[in-house]
């Protein structure tokens, strides 16, 4: 890996991210607290175990210290999607890190342009949307702003090709190609549901057996999370399901709360 790379996260995302960067090099990952930090290093270790990777989880340095990452040459910001706590990080960051850096978020549906806004530097910005699971899923989205200079865009294709993934570079319109087209699917399933009281498996299984999917729309939807959902939903202009909002304020937010619309 030509690049010094530093993740800003701890969830989902992040330690994906770091997991599959493991397997070509050393990354750091930035934690905002202790426990975060002890979480995020189990979780990639757990999941370098569960793909039998040979790979030392020491090359994964999680840090607490903003500083800690100051050197990066590639920075990606992967927190909650939301632009409140997006945008005041990527000014923090953007602020930090040196003027050679190149700065990405892993936004799924934000506005790339007003990110790179936030971030002082959108020559060096760009929106990299990888996919979970981050270690076996190819795709990379890639949204650059208008002011992105051609060392940004090799850079950060360069990095996909590294990563093994298969980067496409798409629109900078809200949800960008993959949940501009997925969520209202995934919303209508839920629809359909409270329509006519089929069970989470029985639609799962239509459209895993009758259309070739890998997972159902509610499995994927507890996947995705249902937290993570509603935001890009809202973000695309979908109307939201009232089932997700009652399981949200139930804090039934899918996989990751081991209940959602399945329980795990």
């Amino acid at each position: 890996m030509n690049e010094q790379l530093a993740i800003v996260g701890s969830g989902t995302i992040a330690c994906g991210l770091a997991s599959t960067a493991a397997h070509h090099g050393p990354v750091r990952l930035l934690a905002r607290s202790q426990e975060s930090a002890d979480r995020a290093k189990a979780t990639v270790e757990k999941t370098l175990s569960r793909i039998e990777a040979e790979v030392d989880p020491e090359h994964v340095q999680v840090v607490t210290d903003t500083a800690a990452i100051a050197d990066a040459t590639f920075v990606v910001e992967a927190v909650v999607e939301e632009m409140s706590v997006k945008g005041p990080l990527l000014t923090e960051l953007g602020a930090l890190i040196g003027p050679d850096a190149v700065l990405a978020s892993t936004t799924s549906s934000l506005s790339v342009e007003e990110l790179a806004k936030a971030s002082g530097r959108p020559e060096s910005f760009l929106g990299l949307h990888v996919f979970n699971p981050v270690t076996r899923m190819k795709l990379v989205e890639l949204i650059f702003p208008k002011a992105a200079s051609d060392d940004t865009r090799a850079r950060a294709l360069s990095l996909c090709e590294t990563f093994e993934k298969t980067p496409v570079e798409v629109p900078d319109t809200p949800g960008f190609v993959v949940n501009r087209l997925l969520f209202p699917y995934l919303f209508s399933a839920v629809r359909l549901q409270e329509e006519t009281g089929l069970d989470s498996e029985a639609i799962d299984t239509c459209m895993k057996l009758g259309s070739g999917h890998q997972m159902g729309p509610i499995a994927l939807l507890d996947l995705v999370g249902l937290d993570v959902s509603k935001a890009i939903g809202e973000t695309i202009g979908e109307t939201i399901p009232p089932r997700v909002d009652e399981l949200i304020a139930e804090g039934a937010l899918g996989r990751k709360s081991k209940r959602g619309f399945l329980s795990y």
